[in-house]
């Protein structure tokens, strides 16, 4: 089973973004270190609490301060962009990195309305131009616009030794659809779909079985951990991220200690909200986390997790990444 991460740069209540910033880049350091296949960083816009709206900004630091993980998006969210914009970006890192740049690609907006239109325009009719926004992209790295084509004389430089990987990214059936129909790996976000996961998968990896590059690479699960040296710790710890979105709407503005949701009053109605993260996530110590990583890897038939963990300590934070690598790669 491998291993990688995700992760949201999240703002902890008490710290600053730089130092949620720079908690990232030693999660990735850390992850480099214990023997984790990829470090990803997602994109999110106007959110509080979530630090980064650039990922390809941070993988530059990223990616000088760590030497072997691949280091890649989780996602760019290709509705706000062009696509020579990204595979300019992707080409660059590529060329500082060689053989370590993944590119996932995303269609969610990453914020509010309002976000999105500051950041786009029309969302919704740029969401719909995305199958055609991945041929583009795709064109621009494998140099396979015809003559005629106003792009085939243009180049995203600088133009790397080993282009980037580009992953589609999706938590329902419609984006599984589009990476069979335009031939790409798949990362599935199980921590945050109610959709029937292992079916979606299984009908990517049935669609796909002809395509040889893409049956040798398993399709990745994102999921959401937290592991502690005990299984009563590790449910504390967990108290922080399951009531960051109930609280977030009452001006908690990151990621709250576990001192300051046991002593919040919530509502039946955040008790129900609060349980339904619960049920969405795995907690426990090393030898339970493995275990029902293992039931996950039978339903989903993979070989890679992708692992999201957030707790309001930086440390006890990579401690779970520490604990889990120790117990499973």
């Amino acid at each position: 089973m491998k291993l990688s991460i995700l992760d949201q740069s999240p703002k902890s209540i008490g710290n600053t973004s730089q130092e949620a910033l720079e908690a990232s880049l030693q999660l990735a350091q850390h992850g480099d270190e214990l023997g984790y296949t990829r470090y990803w960083i997602a994109e999110h816009h106007d959110m509080n609490g979530l630090s980064c709206p650039a990922p390809d900004v941070m993988l530059g630091m990223i990616g000088s301060h760590t030497k072997r993980i691949r280091i890649g998006s989780g996602a760019v969210l290709i509705p706000h962009y062009k696509p020579y914009n990204i595979a300019e970006r992707y080409n660059l890192l590529a060329t500082l990195f060689p053989g370590r740049v993944d590119l996932g690609i995303g269609r969610a907006p990453g914020g509010s309305a309002e976000a999105s239109i500051a950041l786009s325009g029309n969302f919704l009719e740029n969401v719909r131009q995305v199958p055609d926004d991945l041929d583009e992209l795709k064109s621009f790295f494998e140099k396979t616009f015809p003559e005629e084509n106003i792009y085939s004389h243009i180049d995203p430089t600088p133009i790397p030794d080993i282009s980037p990987q580009i992953w589609l990214l999706g938590t329902s059936e419609k984006s599984g659809q589009l990476a069979v129909e335009k031939q790409l790996p798949y990362t599935f976000g199980h921590f945050m779909s109610e959709a029937n996961g292992p079916e979606i998968v299984k009908r990517y990896k049935n669609n796909i079985k002809n395509d040889s590059i893409l049956t040798s690479q398993s399709p990745i699960i994102t999921v959401s951990v937290v592991c502690a040296e005990t299984t009563e710790k590790a449910q504390e710890l967990a108290l922080s991220s399951q009531a960051w979105s109930v609280l977030s709407e009452k001006g908690y503005h990151g990621i709250p200690s576990v001192q300051e949701v046991k002593t919040y009053t919530f509502t039946n109605e955040e008790k129900e909200t609060i349980a339904k993260q619960r049920e969405a996530m795995i907690i426990g110590n090393p030898g339970e986390v493995k275990e029902q990583l293992e039931h996950l890897q039978e339903l989903y038939q993979t070989d890679e997790f992708m692992i999201i963990t957030i707790t309001h300590d930086y440390k006890a934070r990579q401690k779970s990444y520490e604990l889990l690598a120790k117990e499973i790669l």
